[in-house]
C-alpha cells in the first residue's frame, strides 16, 4: 500500500494562488496516474485534474482550465496542483489520489486505489 500526504493548502483571497504538493511513499510512484479532487461537505466529491504515470497526458474538469495545472515529478515521487486565479466557489478540501493500474487516467473517484487525507483550501472574498 502507498500513503499519500498532501500540503500547500491554505486561506487566499480571490484572485489568488496556491501550490498544493502531494508526497507518495514507496518505490513505484512513477507507475501510478494521479489525481486531484476535491469535497465540500454534504456534497459528492468532485474530479478536478489527473496526470498519466509519465506525466505526458492530462485532464481537467472544465471548471478549472487555464487555472489549475497539475504536473509530476517522479524523482520527487510528488505530484503538484498550482492553481491561479482561485475563486471563492474554488474552496474545498482538496485530495490527492493514486491509480496503481497506470496505463489511463481517469474521473471517477472509485478507480483510484489509494488517497491523501487531505489540505483544506479556503478562497475569500
Amino acid at each position: 500500500q502507498v500513503q499519500l500526504v498532501e500540503s500547500g493548502g491554505g486561506l487566499v483571497q480571490a484572485g489568488g494562488s496556491l501550490r498544493l504538493s502531494c508526497a507518495a511513499s514507496g518505490r513505484t510512484f512513477g507507475t501510478y496516474a494521479m489525481g486531484w479532487f476535491r469535497h465540500v461537505p454534504g456534497k459528492e466529491r468532485e474530479f478536478v485534474a489527473a496526470i498519466s504515470r509519465s506525466g505526458g497526458k492530462t485532464d481537467y474538469v472544465d471548471s478549472v482550465k487555464g487555472r489549475f495545472t497539475i504536473s509530476r515529478d517522479n524523482a520527487k515521487n510528488t505530484v503538484y496542483l498550482q492553481m491561479n486565479s482561485l475563486k471563492p466557489e474554488d474552496t474545498a478540501v482538496y485530495y490527492c489520489a493514486a491509480e496503481r493500474g497506470g496505463l489511463f487516467i481517469h474521473r471517477g473517484a472509485s478507480v483510484y486505489d489509494y488517497w491523501g487525507q487531505g489540505t483544506q483550501v479556503t478562497v475569500s472574498t
